[in-house]
């Protein structure tokens, strides 16, 4: 089935069109329902696919609010407006990460339209692409970022989802399985709507 593709021009960015090609090819985002539900989901996460990488310039407060557990009493002070050590922190040790002194909760953050987060997910992703995702992660943002967002909506098997249909809990049910929760879910829908009457 041939996709409209060039009916999302000037509703999503050029660069952005240029991926997709790559993404209904190797994860059969092949249809007008799953390619409109998966840009939803990234023209979300990625606030209008500006965002590329993860934002971890938090405060004091900030780390206190998200990231609770990881910084008890006043640790939070001493990581304040230092992404690098807060994602050593928040990162390490988990998701196939070393420990804190390692940096590689920071080295692979969270990158791409759909964050990408953690080695064990690079190394997996880098399994779709013919670079060295591990020892080059910023490629995740800069030349994959609509890739592997595709490769973690394989993974997660959103397709499936994504057929049963066109209405709000469909997007409902997708957005859980993305987002871990509800976040942004009336912005999603909208997206939704938008891009799947310009596809279908």
């Amino acid at each position: 089935m041939m996709l409209a593709i060039d009916r999302l021009k000037t509703h999503v960015p050029d660069v952005v069109l240029g991926q997709i090609p790559d993404c209904t090819e190797k994860f059969s985002i092949n249809t007008p329902l799953r390619l409109a539900h998966f840009l939803a989901q990234c023209a979300h996460e990625s606030a209008e696919f500006k965002a590329r990488e993860e934002n971890l310039n938090y405060s004091a407060a900030g780390l206190k609010k998200v990231f609770a557990k990881y910084f008890p009493g006043n640790l939070a002070e001493s990581y304040a407006r230092q992404p690098e050590k807060i994602a050593s922190r928040v990162y390490g040790g988990r998701m196939g990460n070393g420990d804190e002194a390692s940096k590689e909760g920071y080295k692979y953050r969270g990158r791409g339209y759909i964050q990408l987060t953690g080695k064990d997910n690079y190394s997996a992703f880098s399994n779709s692409t013919s670079d060295d995702i591990l020892n080059n992660p910023d490629l995740v943002a800069s030349k994959y970022p609509l890739l592997s967002a595709a490769w973690f909506w394989g993974i997660r098997s959103l397709n499936s989802l994504a057929d049963k249909g066109a209405g709000d809990e469909v997007v409902t049910q997708i957005t859980k399985k993305v987002n871990g929760g509800l976040n942004g879910l009336e912005d999603r829908i909208a997206h939704f709507k938008n891009y799947y009457a310009l596809l279908a």
